[in-house]
């Protein structure tokens, strides 16, 4: 999808609306018809798309810091298309899960879900993030409530189900090195092999 630079669009509205300003002052309104047409749709396409989708081209290369100085020149979220304010929430949820911001990640992708994202890929993607979030607050319980939900999603692209998969089986092996060390915990070995319980109250 073409998608023009988010300096080049604000100098461009800058530009247009100014410059058709002032040709109406000078020259009347329909000299400065056209650049006032052309700045006021660059304007509302700003407005309402924000800068998500070089946003998404920069977290594809992993640039992470370089995608959320983008998403930090979107005037306000809360105007967003619907569909692109989900993938606002979806992005900077998932770049605060790189730097480790796992409370701001799960409001974030929260907002996600609820906003509404526009396939069952983008809203399993986010359920596996979710359920990340609840291993590193070892909440297993509410990681395998949220991988249930990332595999009820009717997902299409060959990536996701492999990551769904791999996320699972990592999720049922934790899972069972707990109950190991939860058994570890209950009980010791004494010198000569013998096991001894701690004595019930």
């Amino acid at each position: 999808m073409f998608t023009i630079n988010i300096y080049l669009r604000i100098a461009l509205i800058i530009v247009c609306i100014v410059g058709g300003v002032v040709l109406a002052f000078l020259f009347g309104f329909w000299y400065a018809f056209p650049f006032l047409l052309v700045g006021i749709i660059l304007l509302v396409g700003y407005i309402m798309l924000g800068t998500v989708q070089s946003a998404a081209l920069k977290m594809q290369k992993t640039d992470f810091l370089g995608a959320e100085k983008r998403l930090s020149l979107t005037l306000n979220p809360k105007w967003l298309y619907s569909a692109n304010r989900a993938y606002y929430y979806m992005i900077k949820g998932g770049i605060a899960m790189q730097f480790k911001r796992y409370e701001e990640a799960e409001s974030l992708l929260n907002n996600a879900q609820k906003t509404g994202l526009p396939s069952d890929n983008e809203r399993a993607m986010v359920f596996m993030q979710l359920a990340n979030i609840s291993v590193v607050k070892n909440n297993l319980q509410g990681a395998r409530t949220l991988m249930r939900q990332a595999k009820q999603q009717n997902v299409t692209e060959p990536q996701i189900r492999e990551q769904v998969a791999e996320f699972e089986k990592a999720l049922k092996n934790q899972g069972a090195m707990n109950k190991m060390r939860h058994r570890q915990r209950g009980s010791f070995i004494q010198p000569g092999g013998k096991r001894r319980r701690p004595k019930g109250r």
